[in-house]
């Protein structure tokens, strides 16, 4: 085993954090902003890249951070040290409602590609890189899923979904059609690639895209409800315009919804 053998538990239902239990000098690796907490004794430890290059020298150490840049993410990791002489625990929590999803490396032949913001935490000695695509339509037309990341190695490793999460075990030929921001991860030997809807009135009216991803098995893939993205621009649509209250101001649907909200102001 390269990587650390690090023990863990996922606590909650909607908001999930995993705990992490550290023996001495085992250290876990995770994205800045996923620290929740952590017993005394252990330390933490700001690094360059995943910590999976430190053998190779400041060289190997620069190529993984610059992988990390490539898929947006920041050039540093944190690294969480156990140095007491007992068990101590961390925890980390996830950015928004889903589920965690551990991912034991060993049992998808040491390999396992995700969304690039899916990651979430891994044991020291898995490699966080990227998975370029090879297909034309994936980089013109694949979004999100052009540039993917891809965890390597022997260890534990905790990537995070966006509302329900469903787990697909594809058959060889087995096909899945899914929305590209809806993937959160899948294991190396399904092929993916980026099919257009087709129709002008799906292109025009469908309010769906004009493309989508295709899995093809045998494998595994995980799918999740609400990608972070669309979240995201469904807060954006629904908040207050600029100098008003996020209704209609001056029309009558307007001055309905405040008046179901109590507002007397007219």
């Amino acid at each position: 085993m390269q990587a650390h053998e690090i023990d863990y538990h996922i606590y909650g239902e909607e908001m999930q954090y995993v705990e992490i239990e550290l023996d001495p000098q085992e250290v876990v690796i995770a994205e800045a902003g996923s620290f929740m907490m952590m017993d005394n004794g252990i330390k933490m430890e700001t690094i360059f890249g995943d910590g999976s290059g430190e053998q190779q020298g400041f060289l190997g150490k620069l190529m993984t951070a610059g992988k990390r840049v490539l898929t947006g993410e920041s050039l540093f990791m944190t690294a969480y040290i156990n140095q007491d002489g007992g068990k101590r625990k961390v925890s980390f929590a996830s950015p928004y409602p889903g589920k965690i999803v551990p991912i034991d490396l060993t049992k998808y032949q040491g390999k396992f590609i995700c969304q690039k913001d899916s990651f979430l935490c891994a044991a020291k000695g898995v490699s966080v890189g990227i998975e370029f695509s090879q297909k034309l339509g994936r980089g013109l037309f694949g979004g999100e899923g052009f540039i993917m990341q891809k965890i390597e190695g022997d260890g534990m490793a905790f990537v995070h979904s966006g509302g329900t999460l469903a787990r697909k075990e594809l058959q060889a030929g087995e096909v899945l059609k899914v929305d590209t921001g809806c993937i959160v991860g899948f294991t190396k030997d399904v092929d993916y690639d980026i099919e257009f809807i087709g129709g002008i009135k799906n292109s025009v009216f469908g309010g769906e895209g004009l493309f989508y991803a295709t899995l093809r098995g045998p494998g595994i893939v995980y799918i999740q409800s609400l990608p972070f993205s669309r979240l995201a621009d469904r807060i954006i649509a629904s908040a207050p315009k600029a100098g008003g209250s996020g209704r209609e101001e001056g029309s009558l649907l307007g001055g309905l919804g405040r008046m179901l909200d109590g507002d007397n102001r007219f």
